[in-house]
């Protein structure tokens, strides 16, 4: 009974430290999708973008611009400007050590009788992506928008 109460729980033990491994894909997707919800993207300014939206909803929409500048004719032209980079990388190594106990010649002491072998490797691979988006919206006289523009890059 000691025996099986011992196997249920190294099984359970077991089971618990594997469900808190993840592969690295599963820690990028994981991460991507907390970043997703207040991401600011192309098909985000295409779709809840309108001209005739108020300042207020802009700021609802996208948040606050990085830079705000004036026309000629002192019409506010909001600037946001993002760049985010993105690294992945993987690695794996192995190998295989041995430690060899044996009997040594008389009075050789404790180093006599040790001995050791070993192999091992390692290989990794890492990948960089940047991309970038400029949105511009021009509001009009009345703080309501007149027209908007993005510029998205990737490389």
């Amino acid at each position: 009974m000691l025996f099986k109460n011992f196997s249920l729980a190294a099984m359970g033990l077991a089971s618990v430290l594997l469900a808190g491994c993840q592969t690295a894909g599963e820690h990028a997707a994981a991460v991507r999708q907390a970043q997703d919800a207040d991401r600011l993207t192309v098909g985000k300014v295409q779709r809840e973008i309108r001209i005739g939206m108020t300042s207020a909803e802009v700021v609802e929409v996208l948040g606050s611009p990085n830079m705000v500048t004036t026309d000629d004719r002192r019409r506010e032209n909001w600037v946001y400007d993002k760049i985010s980079t993105e690294t992945a990388y993987s690695t794996s190594s192995g190998g295989v050590n041995a430690l060899i106990l044996g009997g040594g010649p008389i009075g050789a002491g404790i180093g006599g009788a040790l001995g050791g072998a070993g192999v091992s490797s390692s290989a990794g691979a890492r990948s960089t992506s940047q991309r970038t988006l400029t949105v511009i919206v021009k509001f009009d006289e009345s703080s309501r928008v007149r027209d908007f523009s993005y510029r998205s890059s990737s490389f």
